[in-house]
């Protein structure tokens, strides 16, 4: 939490004293220019705080966009500038191009401009990601399951988004839609004003999910409620079956330490059965193996969203994106069909996954 609230300060400082010096305007205007970049930055805070609960929607709608957004701004114009420092330092750039210079200013705009429009487009593509998973355990036949994580529901990703990613999924005619966590963002109450639970009836097969951050975020009885009006059945800590073959089970997220270990949800499973587990942060992969999981899917590291947060998820996590094995487990952990804050997509993708589950046994 220190570093998310000082590097942002220090961002701010570093790129707004660039400003000053880049911008070819008076005095009033660049201080203008500055402090409304600082503004759009410290609206994320709105956000944080949850007093977009409390202004007319569409206002709410705005002011997180520009809050979440600016956050990324602020990091690409960060690095640009950094870039701009050490070609100074090695005279690839003259003086006159960063100071008050009218040229410098319209190529760093241009360059951001572009960049971040090709962030939203990409973030607006949405990637069928196609699986196959075997398992030597008998299957009465072929399922076709679609799997999505992090829908991030909410201020920004709105119900005529939502209709858009239902039409995508019956498209693919899947048995079963299985959902890793965070169908909502930081709050209810954008979905409920929106009625975006009647989008999930749309859906053609049915549909488990288990809890992931965001619903304790939002209010863990307020998603539960949610979850319950789009008929999305809520596995939490608990396990279902599906043609008497797959068993199911959704683990409730790691923000609630009391959860139940896997080998505990596992211990009450027919080992007999192809087991899958919904557990939406992949912390501690091998306890799946061990306690004899045969799939596994997880979402929440959204691969960073942007390079080059996408090499710290890389870093932090043992699998933060793709396909894994771990002994006889076969784990996803997707990068997400939605997205937290700002839309773009940089160096990463929004995805779906479609998975064929088959048995090598010949029926």
């Amino acid at each position: 939490m220190i570093l998310f609230l000082v590097l942002p300060f220090l961002g701010m400082v570093y790129v707004g004293w660039h400003l000053w010096l880049l911008l070819p305007l008076g005095g009033w205007w660049k201080a203008a220019i500055i402090l409304l970049g600082v503004a759009c930055c410290l609206s994320l805070f709105l956000d944080i705080s949850g007093r977009l609960n409390a202004m007319p929607l569409s206002l709410a709608k705005v002011l997180y966009n520009i809050g979440t957004s600016s956050i990324i701004v602020l990091l690409y114009a960060v690095m640009l500038f950094l870039v701009v420092d050490v070609a100074s330092l090695v005279r690839l750039v003259p003086r006159e191009w960063v100071v008050n210079s009218l040229g410098g200013t319209l190529s760093c705009l241009g360059l951001l401009l572009a960049v971040f429009a090709y962030g939203f487009f990409n973030y607006k593509h949405k990637v069928r990601v196609p699986i196959d998973i075997t398992t030597e355990k008998t299957l009465p036949r072929d399922y076709r399951i679609v799997m999505l994580t992090d829908l991030h529901l909410g201020y920004h990703n709105t119900r005529a988004e939502l209709a858009r990613w239902i039409d995508i999924v019956n498209d693919e005619n899947p048995d079963v839609v299985l959902i890793a966590g965070d169908i909502i963002d930081i709050s209810v109450r954008p979905l409920i004003e929106e009625g975006s639970a009647a989008e999930f009836h749309r859906l053609k097969a049915p549909v488990y999910a288990c809890l992931g951050n965001h619903e304790y975020y939002s209010g863990t009885p307020e998603a539960q409620q949610f979850y319950k009006d789009a008929r999305i059945h809520l596995l939490s800590d608990a396990a279902t079956e599906i043609d008497n073959t797959i068993t199911v089970i959704g683990r409730d997220d790691r923000t609630n330490r009391r959860r139940k270990s896997v080998e505990a949800l596992m211990a009450a499973a027919d080992k007999e059965k192809f087991s899958i587990l919904l557990d939406h942060q992949p912390y501690d992969l091998e306890r799946s193996e061990k306690a004899g999981i045969d799939f596994q899917l997880s979402g929440h590291t959204h691969r960073g969203q942007v390079w080059p947060i996408s090499w710290v998820t890389d870093a932090m996590y043992e699998c933060s994106w793709g396909e894994y094995f771990h002994g006889n487990t076969q784990y996803y952990v997707s990068s997400g069909i939605g997205i937290w804050g700002g839309r773009f997509r940089i160096g990463t993708q929004s995805e779906y996954v479609v998975a064929t589950l088959r048995s090598r046994k010949k029926r």
